[in-house]
C-alpha cells in the first residue's frame, strides 16, 4: 500500500539552521543505508524558515522509523518550531519524474 506524507512547519529563526543540518544527516544515513519503500525529499522554503516534507512510503512499514539520523531530527522538533509541525497524509494525484509509475 503506498501512503504519501505532506508534512509542513516553521521553526524559529535561531533554529533554522540547525534543523537543516539535521535534515541533511538524515539524507546522509538514508544514502549510505538505501532503505527500499522509500522516496522521501525536504524542502527549506525562500523565507528561511518554513520546512516541507513529502514522503512516499510503500509497505506496512515506515522505514524512517529504523533511521537513528531521524529519530535525533524528531527529538526536538516541537523546540525547534514556531508553528507546527502539521502533519497530513496525501493522495497522488500526479506525479512527474518525482514518483515511480
Amino acid at each position: 500500500m503506498r501512503v504519501a506524507k505532506v508534512i509542513r512547519y516553521k521553526t524559529k529563526p535561531e533554529s533554522a539552521d540547525e534543523n537543516d543540518r539535521l535534515i541533511r544527516a538524515v539524507f546522509a544515513e538514508l544514502a549510505t543505508r538505501s532503505p527500499d519503500g522509500l522516496r522521501y525529499a525536504a524542502f527549506r522554503l525562500d523565507d528561511g524558515v518554513t520546512f516541507l516534507h513529502v514522503a512516499v512510503i510503500e509497505g506496512a512499514e515506515n522505514p524512517l522509523s529504523a533511521s537513528a539520523a531521524f529519530g535525533e531530527f524528531q527529538s526536538g522538533i516541537k523546540d525547534r518550531c514556531a508553528e507546527g509541525p502539521a502533519p497530513s497524509d496525501a493522495t497522488v494525484i500526479g506525479s512527474y519524474r518525482l514518483l515511480p509509475e
